[in-house]
């Protein structure tokens, strides 16, 4: 099924709530950094972004089998969904590079720099691979701000229930001018959740996420 159909029996159903699409730059490489509540987040921004968006899944939403195994395959393949293996430090830096190389060709990617989900609704601090990935490449972040999507779909439950989300879409950041070093990524990044706690209200505490 075509993703424009998919997007518009969400938007259909569900109803969601999307503001701020204007500030998604239409072309070019572009980094989108959101806030993370559930697993359905990054279905949710893919389907009601103004332009086509990236993200990882985790390989095993690729091999998943019987039936639902293959209409979950078949949703993350349409919607760009690139499949990476997770859990280990070298999985963890080849992800960084392919999301690298993902971006450096032009396109829109979506990260979480909670690094996962945040489980008590609230921010926690960002990991610094948003920050290198707007460093290393030059592309503008669009800060994103989810509010509703952990009851569409709370941790356990199979598929997404009948609640209506919001999506914000921030004015785009441009860090251009910055060296890529480990002082200037904790900035980046501190600042890129300061735009993401001003779009979604969320109490923000310092720490990880220690679920990550």
């Amino acid at each position: 099924m075509p993703v424009r159909t998919i997007s518009l029996l969400f938007r259909l159903v569900y109803r969601p709530r999307v503001l701020g699409t204007e500030n998604v730059p239409s072309t070019g490489p572009l980094v989108i950094a959101a806030n993370h509540l559930s697993f359905v987040d990054s279905v949710v921004i893919a389907l009601v972004a103004p332009r086509r968006v990236v993200f990882l899944a985790k390989a095993e939403y690729f091999t998943g089998k019987g039936l639902r195994g293959r209409l979950v395959r078949r949703l993350f393949r349409a919607l760009g969904a690139v499949p990476v293996e997770r859990g280990t430090y070298h999985s963890a830096r080849a992800s960084l590079e392919t999301s690298r190389r993902i971006i450096a060709e032009g396109n829109a990617f979506a990260i979480y720099p909670e690094g996962t989900r945040s489980l008590d609704g609230r921010l926690y601090r960002g990991r610094a691979g948003v920050a290198w990935l707007a460093l290393s490449t030059g592309a503008p972040v669009v800060p994103v701000g989810l509010r509703g999507t952990e009851r569409l779909q709370p941790v356990g439950a199979r598929l997404p229930r009948p609640h209506r989300v919001t999506v914000h879409f921030g004015q785009p950041l441009d860090f251009s001018g910055r060296e890529n070093t480990a002082r200037e990524r904790r900035r980046t990044t501190d600042e890129v959740m300061s735009a993401i706690r001003a779009l979604t209200g969320q109490e923000r505490v310092t720490e990880y996420n220690a679920a990550a």
